[in-house]
């Protein structure tokens, strides 16, 4: 087992698991996807998460983002044991604290884009005239403040990610989470979405990338390899 880099900056971690399992019946036979995953990532890391298929990269993205539970083991968020909640607490958890970037962009196609960004303060209860304040300062903040009535299909893939990211971004969260964002982009327009994500971090954000690809986990200043549901490297990175 691989020892977690761990930052002297005398602030609580954003995220600290301990001793993380998950394990999963297949019929007769036990999946061990977490084998005791020791980690922590403080305010402002730039973290990619790398490993091959069945690494356990996605089960601990998924624990990380609150839309799973470990099996043993503890995560802490902001100082918060997550892992002792139910569903409702986990799902205000998840609104609030965590903003989620997919690779398939998954916007509401018949909403526009200031309609998507708003989505997640409607569940958090937020008022109309706020909400829509809040999604105006998100799309702007990612370059988009000139499309905020198109619908997706009428925006590029690079737009269509970016009103993503902007989602994302308006409830303020705690961590960015964002599992392969540019698998469905063209390489160009890739960068373009990695040189927001280096923006974004360099105003304070907290990012975790879950990526396979080299050049696009070079753009993190952290990189955590998993292998059969293990922590086997924790490095910190130049970046790029």
């Amino acid at each position: 087992m691989v020892e977690s880099t761990k930052h002297d900056t005398g602030a609580e971690p954003v995220i600290r698991v301990r001793q993380l399992e998950k394990n999963y019946r297949m019929g007769a036979e036990t999946i061990h996807a977490l084998n005791g995953v020791d980690c922590e990532i403080g305010e402002n890391e730039y973290v990619a998460v790398m490993g091959p298929s069945g690494s356990g990269k996605s089960t601990l993205m998924n624990i990380i983002g609150c839309l799973d539970r470990p099996s043993d083991g503890e995560y802490w968020l902001s100082g918060e044991n997550v892992s002792e909640f139910g569903d409702r607490a986990l799902a205000r958890v998840r609104n609030r604290r965590i903003g989620f970037v997919f690779q398939t962009f998954n916007l509401l196609t018949r909403a526009n884009a200031l309609q998507n960004v708003e989505v997640p303060l409607m569940y958090g209860g937020v008022g109309r005239r706020e909400r829509r304040a809040r999604a105006r300062e998100a799309l702007s903040r990612v370059g988009l403040g000139d499309r905020m009535k198109h619908k997706p299909n009428e925006l590029s893939g690079g737009q269509r990610q970016r009103v993503a990211v902007a989602r994302a971004l308006v409830n303020e969260p705690d961590i960015l989470l964002a599992d392969e964002p540019t698998g469905n982009l063209d390489s160009r327009t890739g960068q373009e979405i990695m040189n927001l994500f280096g923006t974004l971090h360099q105003a304070g954000q907290t990012i975790i990338l879950v990526t396979h690809e080299p050049h696009i986990a070079a753009r993190a200043r952290r990189h955590v390899h998993l292998r059969d549901g293990l922590v086997t490297e924790d490095y910190l990175t130049e970046g790029t």
